[in-house]
């Protein structure tokens, strides 16, 4: 009996463990510093309209890279910025209420 009660209360914790919350990941880019290209990966974890936009050092907006409807999965974007000088630039996503904000270096 105290065999079967210990794995039954494991199975129930496994359980609350293995709810998805809906939550949005956004990986740093690779590669980084780079030069001309890089690739930004994402999570969505719920259907929604997902925004990727690019700043520079001061704030600016330079692009938006992504604004489109997104179901629940693992997406990357290629990010090309030879048209642009050397330096730091942000990338930011957003969704409902959810943005996240990451830092990239441009090198030529």
């Amino acid at each position: 009996g105290d065999i079967y009660r210990s794995v039954s209360s494991f199975t129930s914790v496994e359980d609350e463990i293995n709810v998805i919350p809906s939550i949005m990941f956004l990986s740093q880019n690779y590669p980084n510093p780079f030069n001309p290209t890089t690739r930004i990966n994402y999570m969505v974890n719920s259907s929604e309209n997902i925004t990727i936009k690019i700043y520079n050092i001061l704030g600016k907006e330079i692009k938006t890279l992504l604004s489109e409807y997104k179901q629940p999965g693992t997406y990357f974007i290629d990010f090309d910025a030879s048209y642009l000088p050397s330096g730091v630039y942000f990338y930011r996503i957003i969704s409902g209420n959810y943005s996240e904000t990451k830092k990239m270096m441009l090198l030529r």
